[in-house]
């Protein structure tokens, strides 16, 4: 279901254009934050081509690494679903939380107590100066969405996840769904 107003928790999809935003073409991107101040978020359908146990060594399992977008790219962040096992987490919305206590993260992984059905990484973030999205939503960029799955958005981390949301807009959205990212492959 769609909205007008973006609050935490809920998703932005990109809405289909020709020539897109390098960063957010095709995304969807979980809000983490929205005030007055600005906004944060995650894009969720980009992965990236390495792996966690690239960048920290001790972790020897393969974890999909994610663009969260183009803010801060040297910085990993994550999401997740088990606050009891990671301290200090913050609350997004309906189970899903941010960050924790990073040491905590790498113990629980490398003694397999998370997997990646329960945690996702990201190189950089969304971010929005304190107008900047409602600028972005008025000049529609952005089509804002409920996040109908709660915890299990996690599940969602997949490259045809904008396709699909494409498809349960309907309407003019179908045959976005089905059109190639790069129009000149049509």
């Amino acid at each position: 279901m769609t909205t007008n107003k973006p609050e935490k928790g809920n998703l932005l999809i990109a809405e289909p254009a020709i020539i897109g935003d390098v960063s957010f073409n095709r995304s969807v991107v979980l809000l983490a934050n929205h005030s007055e101040e600005g906004s944060v978020g995650f894009i969720l359908n980009k992965p990236l081509t390495f792996t966690l146990n690239e960048l920290i060594p001790e972790i020897e399992i393969e974890m999909q690494i994610y663009n969260g977008g183009p803010v801060e790219q040297d910085n990993l962040y994550f999401l997740h679903k088990v606050p009891h096992l990671i301290p200090d987490s913050i609350e997004i919305a309906s189970g899903i939380y941010w960050g924790g206590d990073f040491e905590t993260v790498i113990e629980l992984i490398t003694s397999n107590k998370i997997n990646a059905e329960e945690i996702r990484f990201f190189l950089g973030y969304s971010g929005w100066d304190c107008d900047q999205l409602d600028d972005e939503l008025n000049a529609n960029s952005w089509i804002v969405a409920e996040n109908i799955y709660d915890k299990e958005i996690i599940n969602k981390c997949f490259p045809e996840f904008w396709r699909e949301k494409m498809i349960e807009l309907g309407g003019d959205y179908i045959i976005w769904s089905n059109a190639p990212e790069n129009p000149s492959y049509n």
